[in-house]
């Protein structure tokens, strides 16, 4: 099993409540729909735990993958491209990790 994590801020003059909006009712539906992704988060950074200051990413979209050629596949479904483009229209450079347990 893979881990997706990915880190990134809105860009300037994104809407927060838009952004939110629309990963609500479609990206988390979509994302989590595919037979390929055992669970899909989006989690909204709060704070700091250790430290002031200001988080360095905004939201965080953890994707749980068992089969990432699967997962390859299920990406090039026209509705999870459509999905793919609006997320580019509101994250800024979004970083893309790839992780797995120990």
């Amino acid at each position: 099993m893979q881990t997706v994590i990915v880190l990134f801020n809105l860009k300037p003059g994104v809407s927060r409540d838009e952004y939110e909006a629309w990963a609500r009712a479609s990206d988390l539906p979509v994302v989590n729909a595919l037979p390929s992704v055992d669970r899909f988060e989006v989690l909204k950074a709060s704070g700091l735990l250790i430290g002031e200051g200001k988080t360095p990413y905004e939201y965080v979209e953890i994707i749980r993958v068992p089969d990432m050629a699967a997962f390859g596949q299920d990406l090039s479904a026209p509705d999870v491209q459509a999905g793919a483009a609006q997320f580019q229209q509101y994250a800024d450079n979004p970083l893309f990790i790839l992780t797995s347990a120990l």
